[in-house]
């Protein structure tokens, strides 16, 4: 069954996926390091992992389906649920696929060296109101594609 899991602990999207599964009636899984104040309902729960490098990676990539939506700005979480047949959205909307990954990771590891060696002193753009609108249109899609796929109607 379609569940959302969310890296939470960066993630500046989450109110929209909130508004999104209660319209759809989809369950909402919060992953993160630490507590965070979020909405009680019976559709969202915030999972408190361990502290520590890829425990919330770890956590999300042993729950995930094939039916199921990972929403993280971490690409290697990306990789590791996209090869276990989950779609994978950015935090700023730009969906992971199989077909870019390797792009995507090639380019993180490129850009991890050439900081590494000086040559690259900015971070990431600012999240921007048209990254929040992507956001919400491709989440849409995944929802309708996933439950289209499996003969369930909106």
């Amino acid at each position: 069954m379609l569940e959302i899991y969310v890296d939470a602990d960066a993630c500046p999207v989450k109110e929209e996926i909130y508004r999104v599964a209660r319209r759809y009636g989809l369950n909402v899984t919060l992953v993160s390091n630490s507590w965070m104040n979020a909405p009680e309902s019976s559709w969202l729960r915030l999972v408190v992992v361990e502290k520590g490098a890829d425990v919330v990676d770890d956590w999300i990539a042993g729950k995930v389906d094939r039916d199921d939506i990972v929403v993280t700005g971490d690409i290697p979480l990306a990789w590791r649920c996209l090869k276990q047949g989950a779609l994978v959205l950015g935090n700023t909307g730009r969906p992971f696929t199989e077909d870019n990954i390797g792009d995507v990771l090639s380019t993180r590891d490129l850009l991890h060296d050439l900081r590494e060696q000086g040559m690259i002193t900015s971070g990431p753009r600012p999240f921007a109101p048209a990254d929040r609108s992507r956001f919400l249109q491709e989440l849409d899609k995944m929802i309708v594609r996933i439950r289209h796929r499996n003969g369930i109607g909106r």
